[in-house]
């Protein structure tokens, strides 16, 4: 069994810093790897490495059924085209836990990015992976979900965000 990593709530500092490229891809074989059992435990659809305290541009994340897991490892992932065609989701983080909001992003995305083994790929994908792929890569920016929201609803959850966390700590 893949050992787990512990996820970072706001407002631990990385994640608002600016993740680093990697230098080499297959040099993160090991940490992806726990990224994935990590996100898989949680559970969750996707984990951004400064999510887990790593100041690098990984991203793991799973869109498919649960009966058919499909992950993906992007290493160095870029966002190289966007539809203006706009949706809506729900979206919620590892990092924020229970608290959801919806989102406008654009609808259909694609992003590059190096596979573990040192090849260039490409993904297409709408809906929830586009959706996933977007949050993600914010991460890797420094930028979180509730940053799309009015300051009023953004205040409105992170004050419960700090509320919740405050009575899980007494509870522990």
């Amino acid at each position: 069994m893949t050992e787990t990593l512990p996820i970072l709530y706001v407002p631990a500092p990385i994640l608002r810093q600016k993740a680093k490229p990697v230098a080499a891809a297959d040099q993160v074989r090991d940490l992806a790897d726990r990224m994935l059992a990590t996100m898989y435990k949680a559970p969750g659809v996707g984990l951004a490495a400064p999510q887990v305290g790593v100041g690098l541009r990984l991203v793991v994340l799973d869109c498919g059924p649960k009966d058919a897991p499909a992950p993906m490892v992007l290493v160095n992932p870029e966002l190289v085209a966007a539809s203006e065609e706009l949706a809506v989701r729900e979206e919620g983080c590892l990092s924020l836990p229970g608290q959801f909001a919806d989102v406008t992003r654009p609808y259909r995305v694609r992003v590059r990015y190096l596979a573990l083994d040192g090849s260039k790929q490409e993904v297409e994908g709408e809906g929830l992976l586009s959706a996933c792929l977007q949050h993600e890569i914010d991460h890797l920016d420094g930028k979180l979900f509730v940053d799309y929201l009015s300051i009023l609803k953004r205040n409105m959850l992170l004050r419960r965000l700090a509320k919740d966390l405050k009575a899980k700590a007494r509870d522990d």
